[in-house]
Parts: structure tokens; C-alpha cells; sequence
């Protein structure tokens, strides 16, 4: 089955579990097959400039005072994203996403304490552009340190980049897919053992895409 237009792919996953290494695997099966590269966006891309400010200071020096106004600067973020990058681009090209609703939701989870429930209306009420799959790459949390450590160049927060913390994002992610339904801006969502090899995960990847009809149509 083909897709009259390209798809939306969002892969989420703890540190070390593969998020690049696939989003590259994708990247150039969609090139060598469809002659067309995806566009690669963030989780944070920084479209709105009046909440800048607060979408540095809410991640790094995260706070009840500045909870809400992160909250809202992630939200009016990602609507500029979606407005200005990613609707755009669909007719022309795939786009994939390294993090999009997922993490948020796990980070006010773990770091101020709110539930996913609490959190995501907000991130979703302006919300028009829905991810037609999001691909969650699942490994323990020890695993994914240890691959982490492993790179060189990445830096790490003391505060974030510890093995407990990474254990309730896990939770977190578990918890929210498990009941995908009740977050339907997350678009349909495929957990993938990232313990596998990588061929393995870009394979059950692209079966996922596959088995929904996401492909863009072969061009003659």
C-alpha cells in the first residue's frame, strides 16, 4: 500500500537506544528507494523567539516557578514547528523527528511531578499536525547508559543523566503506551525492542511503516 503524501515518524527512546542510528537507517532507505530526503526536526527547534528564553531556562533550571511558563513554551514551539516546518514539507519530502510529545511528557513527569494526563492537553490543544507513527525504541535503562557512555562528545546532566531518573522516563514511556489511546496526538505507536541488533530495529521499523501504508507513491 502507498501514501498519497510522505509520512510524519517520530522515534523516541532513552539516551543510547538508538534514536540517531535508525532516524540515519530511515533517512537512507527513503533516499536509495524514493529518491527524496527526509527532513530532520527536534524535539525543540526554537521557531518561536519570544518564548526562547523559557525553553533554556525550563530545561536546564527546571522550577516551579518556571513550570508553566515551560509548558507553554514547549507548546508554542512545537506549534510553530508543526506550522512552519513540518506541514510544509510533507507534500515534498518524509519527516522524522528525533523526540517529540513523548519526552515532554516524561520530563514533567520526573521533573516536576506531573502526570502525563496533567501534561499533555496542554501540549496538544494546538496541535493540527498528528505523527502518522511513532516508533519507540525500548531498552533497559542500564543498557542504554552503558551505550551512552560509550559515544564520545555527548555531554551529560548530573541531574538527568543517572540511572535512577532513567528508570521512571522508561516507566514513564511504558505507562503512556500502553494506554496510546488516551494521547492521540502521539499518532499510532510501535514499541521496538532496541536490544535487537541494529538491522533488526530498522527492520521492524520499516515493516511498521509498511503494514500502515506510509509510504509515499513510487514516482514512474
Amino acid at each position: 500500500m502507498q501514501n498519497a503524501r510522505n509520512p510524519f515518524i517520530v522515534v523516541e527512546g532513552l539516551d543510547g537506544t538508538g534514536k540517531t542510528t535508525l532516524r540515519k537507517g530511515l533517512f537512507r532507505l527513503f533516499e536509495g528507494l524514493y529518491r527524496v530526503t527526509p527532513l530532520a526536526v527536534l524535539t525543540t527547534n526554537f521557531l518561536d523567539a519570544s518564548v526562547a528564553a523559557d525553553l533554556v531556562e525550563g530545561k536546564y533550571q527546571p522550577s516551579a516557578d518556571n513550570r508553566y511558563r515551560y509548558l507553554a513554551a514547549i507548546a508554542a514551539d512545537k506549534q510553530a514547528t508543526a506550522t512552519r516546518l513540518i506541514a510544509p514539507s510533507l507534500p515534498a519530502r518524509p519527516v522524522i523527528a528525533d523526540r517529540w510529545l513523548l519526552s515532554e511528557l516524561a520530563f514533567f513527569a520526573v521533573k516536576h511531578d506531573r502526570s502525563p494526563k496533567e501534561t499533555y492537553p496542554h501540549l496538544a490543544e494546538h496541535l493540527d499536525v498528528i505523527p502518522d507513527l511513532t516508533l519507540v525504541l525500548d531498552i533497559s535503562p542500564e543498557a542504554a547508559m552503558e551505550r551512552a557512555a560509550a559515544r564520545s562528545g555527548d555531554a551529560t546532566r548530573p541531574d538527568w543523566d543517572v540511572l535512577d531518573i532513567q528508570a521512571r522516563v522508561r516507566e514513564v514511556y511504558q505507562t503512556v503506551t500502553d494506554e496510546a489511546a488516551a494521547y492521540p496526538a502521539l499518532g499510532p505507536v510501535v514499541r521496538i525492542d532496541a536490544a535487537n541488533d541494529r538491522a533488526t530495529v530498522l527492520h521492524t521499523a520499516w515493516q511498521a511503516l509498511d503494514q500502515r501504508g506510509l509510504f509515499p507513491e513510487l514516482s514512474e
